[in-house]
């Protein structure tokens, strides 16, 4: 498995990009919660299989996505999901420009056709957030066909040999629905649960390398507590969200730890009893 995914790896990291398409290269640093996970997704994507990454908001998704672009050296173009969204923002749309003295149509292309064409990695955030009508004109693109039909300029469009494709859904969510079975059926899914003991560590002093013992021991003490008290039914899963325990390390090194985590983490959650709950237990680390 190693000698495939490594090849695939060399294969596209020897491709030349543009200034353009070295910014969209995403950022490293995903920590795997298990021996396998990170591999086993590496594996998916060299054999150009669309892979869903499924759970809770802050679980790492999207940076699990960056991290794949940063190693296959291949830039990144993200979608967020909505209720809005339609064909011109997967496609692109026609405008009219001024060449030459002259008043002519162009079709600016969206970050499907420009993945597609490009040999880009193509991230589609919240996929369960749009409209089910929406999304079928991505059927050809996740299949064995790895093509598409624009209907806006009646271009048939083969994706390069390099194009991949990543989506990301939180279930049972506000404001989701169940991904509709032909769509869901054309991925490979895979569970991205919270990271937890030396993996959370790990990745505290990856980011911040500096920080006071006394710091870290606080929220990953809380950290713990939190997904304990989801498990329990207690707490919402978005209370036990790596990327607002985060936000409240940052916050925590320039104010009162206490203040961080009520901005980062208590104040996002409806129930007073669960906002009350996580500052219980930040109280209980508090030297």
């Amino acid at each position: 498995m190693q000698q495939i995914i490594q090849h695939e790896q060399e294969i596209r990291k020897n491709r030349n990009h543009t200034n353009e398409d070295l910014r969209l290269i995403g950022d490293g640093g995903y920590i795997s919660p298990n021996e396998y996970l990170w591999d086993d997704v590496l594996l998916s994507v060299t054999l150009k299989k669309p892979v869903l990454l499924k759970g809770p908001a802050g679980s790492g998704k999207t940076k699990m996505a960056e991290s794949l672009s940063q190693f296959f050296n291949q830039p990144m173009h993200s979608i967020n999901c909505s209720v809005d969204l339609d064909a011109e923002s997967l496609l692109g749309f026609k405008t009219i420009v001024q060449k030459n003295g002259q008043t002519i149509i162009e079709f600016e292309e969206g970050p499907v056709v420009k993945a597609m064409k490009q040999g880009h990695l193509l991230y589609i955030d919240e996929i369960n957030m749009a409209k089910a009508e929406t999304l079928p004109i991505l059927h050809s693109v996740l299949d064995y066909r790895r093509m598409l039909t624009n209907p806006f300029t009646g271009e048939v469009i083969q994706a390069h040999p390099d194009f991949s494709v990543v989506a990301a859904i939180n279930e049972g969510y506000i404001g989701t629905a169940p991904m509709n079975e032909a769509l869901k059926n054309r991925f490979v899914s895979f569970s991205i649960p919270y990271l937890n003991g030396e993996q959370l560590k790990e990745l505290w002093e990856k980011r911040f390398p500096n920080l006071s013992n006394v710091l870290a021991t606080l929220m990953l003490n809380l950290a713990e507590d939190l997904k304990q008290q989801v498990i329990n039914g207690l707490l919402s899963e978005e209370a036990a969200s790596i990327r607002s325990l985060l936000d409240a390390t940052e916050l925590a090194q320039f104010m009162d730890p206490l203040r961080a985590i009520r901005y980062a983490i208590a104040e996002k959650l409806d129930d007073q009893s669960e906002k009350d709950l996580v500052i219980e237990l930040a109280n209980t680390w508090m030297k």
